[in-house]
């Protein structure tokens, strides 16, 4: 530090991206390894069970768990719904049938809610 500016003097290290890199390989905390292992694996089934309760929340039938809040969506909704059809549609053929009923279940549930969110 220089005696007529109050500033520290910049220090250039030159293995930066080395340090950088280092840092970012170090474990993971033991909170984010819990919260890794109380994952469900990944599965279709997650994926469609995801998409359905993000669809119930913006229908105002679930709250929100941000802010614990109903509140209505319609065209959000309408998206959700419209993306699990996608989804029906390009993994049809590759899904057993469990996932058939699931998606046939949620997809009935999401329409008649949808409804009934249109109509009150």
């Amino acid at each position: 530090m220089s005696e007529e500016n109050s500033e520290p003097d910049l220090v250039i290290d030159s293995d930066w991206k080395s340090q950088v890199e280092q840092e970012k390989q170090v474990a993971p905390e033991p909170a984010a390894e819990e919260a890794m292992q109380q994952m469900p694996p990944p599965s279709l089934a997650f994926l469609i069970s995801t998409f359905y309760s993000q669809a119930m929340i913006a229908l105002g039938v679930m709250p929100n768990p941000a802010t614990e809040e109903k509140s209505t969506d319609l065209p959000m909704a309408k998206h959700f719904i419209d993306t699990l059809e996608m989804l029906r549609e390009k993994t049809k053929g590759n899904t057993d049938d469990e996932e058939n009923k699931m998606f046939d279940e949620v997809l009935h549930l999401l329409r008649m809610a949808y409804v009934g969110a249109t109509k009150g």
